[in-house]
């Protein structure tokens, strides 16, 4: 039997609605009447509602006085305000005590009809026009992907997955499983078009994208040449479905003067990705140019030490002489002091603020069972990143900057991907211990399941020995050791991994915003 949709109408003329009440019955709706607010209550106490019409000017307790009562009793069914007038104070304490709606007298069926569906069956609505919208565009994307021949066709198909992706999850469907496949397989053509262009891009430098060694030179600097003062802020490991769910706050602070994608360098992790951003140099330019900023993957040092100095010599190197500040922000309390402080940045020309916490959390999801029960799909992994710029430092500090009229270049060095396929690799002690990326003199695997680059030289890449090849996990594969392979897959089977090749992981925003404020 289905469940009919329960409707609670208060209103003292209610004789005057009998015909209204008739309407919504033969529609297939339980209706409760009362003719006061008192009864209204009660109904409520003892009793659940999917939406409640409410008269403002009843005699007794007024529409309003019984509105906050149904409140207290039940603060999420929705309440439709019916008026006669609509003056502007009515409309502001209504408001005010989150109604959801409001009609004015006399109401008509049609009015009546639509609140219901905006109200009751808006979910029910939007999932079976979203259902329907993706799979008349699950073809065209189908033929998008099969035939992308170029860098920009794929930074089309990768928003347009995005999007779906962010649509899909807001509906109740069983479509996001049908593209969670296609996703998949734009995965695997992508990871094929990188192994047949992206050596191309660097030796000889033929037409290439936006890539990382390329920010500063070209994001930043014209704006600084121009007399702006920037706030270049880098979330670590920021992914483009993450801006997109961000950018609705940010847009009360901010307007998006250029929305762009890049693509970062291989292997996409700090060492690599992030620090060609600071120098603006290949990592094999860098350990050749600044060998006492480069740091080997066998030594201890942590990898992303030298951010600062190595944006000082990029600076140099393009004869700029730009003053700039740098901060790296790994909890709030660090955040909390850098607004404090804002007004002594306005002494800067460009001010740089590194964010660790979405790197943070991707690590912690991998090693703390409670993390990955919070974290456990894509869109409880959005959630969260949401859930950290809300109630985090965060959103308080891009409001901070744009008060003080700061331009925001806001980026990443890579993105991250949920990984499902575990590909053995065997490799000698001296292998990095990476997830999505080795590097080493012995590597044995399976050729055709990865990205192989037997000349780092041609890619940029310094080589650790004369013999070293560099390997990339594809699309969600992860590398594993044959020992205790089954235990090692268990642990990283779907955690959210970086360093190989993937849209994910390489097609990463780049913001250009301007403050409203």
């Amino acid at each position: 039997m289905i469940k009919k949709d329960k409707i609670l109408w208060a209103d003292d003329e209610m004789d005057l609605l009998r015909p209204y009440i008739l309407f919504l019955q033969e529609k297939g709706y339980e209706v409760t009447t009362s003719t006061n607010g008192k009864d209204a209550i009660e109904h409520c106490q003892n009793d659940s509602f999917d939406i409640i019409f409410l008269d403002e000017n009843m005699p007794g307790l007024s529409g309003l006085e019984t509105l906050g009562q149904i409140k207290e009793i039940d603060p999420n069914v929705p309440v439709v305000m019916i008026t006669k007038s609509e003056e502007e104070n009515i409309m502001d304490m209504a408001i005010g005590n989150k109604i959801a709606d409001y009609l004015t007298k006399p109401v008509n069926p049609s009015q009546i009809l639509l609140t219901l569906k905006k109200n009751i069956h808006k979910k029910e609505i939007v999932s079976e026009h979203t259902t329907s919208s993706y799979r008349s565009e699950f073809s065209r994307i189908g033929m998008k992907i099969n035939e992308s021949l170029s860098y920009q066709d794929w930074i089309d198909i990768y928003k347009k997955l995005v999007f779906w992706e962010l649509e899909l999850s807001q509906a109740d469907n069983s479509m996001e499983e049908l593209l969670r496949i296609q996703k998949n397989e734009a995965n695997n053509i992508f990871s094929r078009f990188i192994r047949q262009r992206y050596l191309g891009w660097f030796d000889p430098p033929q037409e290439r994208p936006l890539l990382s060694p390329d920010l500063f030179k070209t994001k930043v600097f014209p704006l600084l040449d121009k007399g702006e003062k920037v706030f270049f802020i880098l979330i670590d490991n920021f992914r483009y479905d993450q801006w997109k769910v961000i950018q609705e706050m940010l847009s009360e602070f901010y307007t998006v003067e250029q929305e762009d994608i890049y693509c970062s360098i291989l292997p996409t992790a700090t060492q690599y990705a992030r620090n060609a951003i600071f120098s603006g140099l290949m990592p094999l330019q860098m350990k050749e140019m600044l060998p006492d900023l480069w740091v080997d993957e066998e030594e201890d040092e942590g990898k992303n030490q030298h951010e600062e100095l190595l944006l000082e010599t990029q600076i140099k190197r393009f004869r700029k002489n730009y003053t700039f500040s740098y901060n790296k922000i790994n909890d709030s309390q660090t955040g909390e002091r850098l607004i404090e402080q804002m007004a002594r940045y306005d002494n800067y020309q460009l001010n740089v603020c590194v964010l660790n916490f979405i790197d943070m959390l991707s690590h912690a999801r991998t090693d703390s069972k409670m993390m990955r029960e919070l974290a456990n799909s894509e869109n409880a992994y959005r959630s969260l990143t949401l859930s950290w710029f809300k109630h985090s430092a965060t959103g308080e500090l891009f409001r901070a900057i744009a008060i003080r009229g700061y331009k925001v270049v806001l980026t990443t060095d890579h993105g991250t991907i949920q990984v499902a396929n575990a590909r053995k690799v065997i490799g000698d002690r001296n292998t990095n211990v990476n997830l999505r990326y080795k590097v080493g003199k012995s590597l044995s695997y399976s050729k055709k399941d990865v990205f192989e680059i037997s000349r780092p030289s041609k890619a940029g890449l310094p080589s650790p020995n004369v013999s070293s090849t560099y390997i990339f996990a594809c699309g969600n594969d992860f590398f594993a050791y044959p020992n205790n392979f089954n235990h090692y897959v268990g642990y990283y089977k779907n955690t959210f991994q970086h360093g190989g090749v993937s849209m994910e992981e390489m097609l990463v925003p780049i913001i250009t915003m301007e403050p409203k404020i």
